[in-house]
Order: structure tokens, then sequence, then C-alpha cells
């Protein structure tokens, strides 16, 4: 019997490699999965990494008018030329342009996951003009999967869609977390020891970190305004920050990237193709974004066994539970995120790694996600 055919599509593939990294294999099985981004070189990994079909189609994260046209028309030919069951689509440039296409062209089913809505953060005219695109999204599509609840309530309360339309996967998460692969007892003793000797971290040193993009929307000005308070009362304290800078689209003070480049006890380590080993050797993770959809970093960290202080914004809020696996404080707030690691140095008990961990497995395992979507798709389809 010819397998059903489902066409997912993202902005940029490296969404397709990483964010979605297995369960376009693992739908495969069941149907003809075929994947459009930008970026051939990187579409080309998807297929190997992934074993399904990958087609080019340039789209951009800024507002392109022509090009967006130029990306709809082309997506538009694509669909009639392969005639999907589903159009499914990530990222809020994909989301918009895959589905007036996928409307069109007449696929039954168009399906949108919402991983954070950077309409949050705008004001003015923008917010006014994302408010209109996110609406114009939404009402070109079947079903709408916000990853998070607190994102479920934000459209709900903003009149974005019709309520019977929204439905959250499981507890959260596009795609879950690989919790064979982020798993502490994969990471020795002499491994860790290892790391930190390499980066020149003493083992009397204690060690947070900080995993993502280096811009405005992470709070990396109150992480740094925090942590520079912080590194002067507690002297054997060292940041880590794995990340890259996004200077056209979000950059940050010159004042906050000076610091960043010359402070003694932060060490910047770039982007990181494996993010575990420094995951193993930290204690614990903070995280002071101001949006987001559902934030894998802090998933991974629980996984790893340590306790993350994160912003009480959607996803964070539901990963972490104030007190048990971190903490949670005021988003744009380095006065409270001061105090929340100055309260967590100075803890006599440690959190509970196992419990960190317990917390991510029992909600978030990937293969669980994957099923419950899969299911999802069998209703939708049947």
């Amino acid at each position: 019997m010819e397998h059903k055919k489902i066409i997912r599509v993202t902005t940029v593939a490296s969404s397709l490699k990483v964010l979605l990294k297995g369960q376009l294999s693992y739908m495969n099985q069941f149907y003809e999965v075929i994947g459009i981004s930008s970026n051939k070189k990187v579409l080309d990994e998807v297929t190997l990494q992934e074993g399904i079909k990958t087609i080019e189609i340039n789209m951009t994260r800024k507002i392109t008018p022509l090009k967006d046209l130029k990306a709809v028309w082309q997506l538009y030919r694509l669909f009639k030329k392969e005639k999907p069951d589903i159009v499914h689509t990530h990222t809020p440039k994909a989301g918009t342009l895959g589905l007036l296409a996928a409307f069109f062209a007449g696929v039954p089913h168009r399906l949108h996951t919402i991983a954070g809505l950077p309409l949050m953060e705008a004001k003015g005219k923008k917010r006014v003009l994302l408010n209109l695109v996110e609406k114009i999204t939404y009402a070109c599509a079947t079903k709408i999967y916000p990853n998070s609840k607190g994102l479920d309530n934000f459209v709900r309360k903003e009149g974005f869609t019709k309520a019977e339309k929204l439905h959250v996967i499981g507890d959260g998460s596009s795609n879950g977390i690989n919790i064979e692969h982020f798993n502490p007892t994969l990471f020795t003793k002499e491994q860790n020891e290892a790391l930190r000797s390499s980066l020149n971290i003493p083992t009397s040193e204690r060690v947070l970190v900080y995993l993502g993009r280096i811009v405005n929307d992470k709070g990396i000005h109150e992480l740094i305004d925090a942590f520079v308070n912080i590194s002067k009362e507690f002297e054997n304290v060292t940041l880590l920050i794995g990340g890259d800078y996004e200077r056209d689209l979000d950059p940050i003070s010159p004042k906050t990237e000076k610091i960043l480049n010359t402070h003694p006890k932060i060490k910047l380590l770039g982007w990181l193709k494996d993010v575990r080993p420094y995951l193993a050797i930290s204690e614990a993770m903070i995280f002071p974004s101001y949006r987001e959809g559902f934030p894998n970093v802090v998933m991974q960290a629980g996984a790893m066994g340590i306790p993350v202080i994160a912003t009480d914004i959607n996803g964070c809020n539901e990963i972490i539970v104030d007190g048990v696996n971190g903490y949670i404080v005021p988003p744009k707030d380095s006065y409270q995120l001061e105090e929340k690691t100055r309260i967590y140095l100075n803890r006599d008990l440690p959190f509970s790694s196992e419990i960190c961990r317990k917390m991510i497995v029992d909600r978030y395992d990937q293969k669980r996600i994957w099923k419950l979507l899969h299911e999802e798709y069998i209703h939708i389809l049947d």
C-alpha cells in the first residue's frame, strides 16, 4: 500500500537537522516524508541523517516581501506537484509562507507547530504587523500545535485563532529529548577532570553554564550584570557561555560584549557541537531568556541531572518547578536573577541530580513525543 505523504517545512535547514533530529526518520517508517528548507548543503546532511528526501526553497528570517512572494510561489508549485496529504510547518516564517502556499494548493491538512513567538517582544507598528501575519498564518492552518501550555494560553488570550484548532502534544516540546544521549553516566570523573583542565578551571571551582544565542532576547545583559556582582562575592565561581552572536538580528550592547570578552571568570566557548561535556562539569544552568516556545537546553540540562535558574516564561516555567529542579525568576530582572543565583550558591543541600533527571525522563522522553504526534497524524488522516 502506498504511504501517505507528509511535507515538513522549516525556515532554516538546521531546524530539520537539529531541532527535529530523529523525528523525521521515525515518521518516515509510516509515511513518505519530505523536508523543505533553505541551504542545500545542510539539507543534504539531513537526507543522510534522517533518510528522507529534501528539497531546497530559500526563505529568509527577516521581512523581505519580494523574496517571500517568490518562496510562496515555489512552495505552491511544489505542493501541486507532490500532492502531500499533510504539510506541517515549523518556525514563524516557514509557517506563514508554507501554509499560504498549502492553502492555495489545496493541501487537505495544514499543520503548524508554534515554538516561540518573536512578536511577544515587539511593540508599536511592528507588533500590529506581526499580529496580523500570525492571524493569517493560523487562518490558513487546519490544526495548530503550540509546543507549550503557556504558548497555548497566549494564543487563546490574543484571539489569534479558534480554540478548536489548538492542541498541545503531550506535556509540550516539539521533539522531546533523547534521554539516552543526554545522560550524566556517559561521562566519567576522569573525562570531566580532563575537560576542566583544558579550560583552566581548578577542581575547587564551581561552574555555572549558559547555553544559547548571545542576543538581547536571551537575557544576556541581565545574566552578565548578575554574574559580575556574583563573581565579586564568590571568588570560586566560573561562568561558561556556549553559543554564537547574532549581531545582524539582535545585537547585544558593546558594554556587555566587552565584559564577555574580558572578564576573567567568564569563558566563551562559541557554538558547541556537543553540549553534554560542558553540562557534565557544570552544577547549574542559568537561562534568563525573555521568550521561548519550549527550550531544548533547559530539558538537556535537566536530563544531565543539573538544576536550572530560569525565567518565568513559556516552557521554562513548565519544565522547572521552583525549588524542586531549579528556580524561577521574573524576566528582565537582573536583581532577582542575582539573588536566586546567590541563594543557590549558598544552599547547604544541592538539588537532587536524580530528581532533576527523572522530571525530564517522565515528561519529555522524545520517543513518547514521537508516538503521540504519530497518533495525531493517524487521527487527522482518518
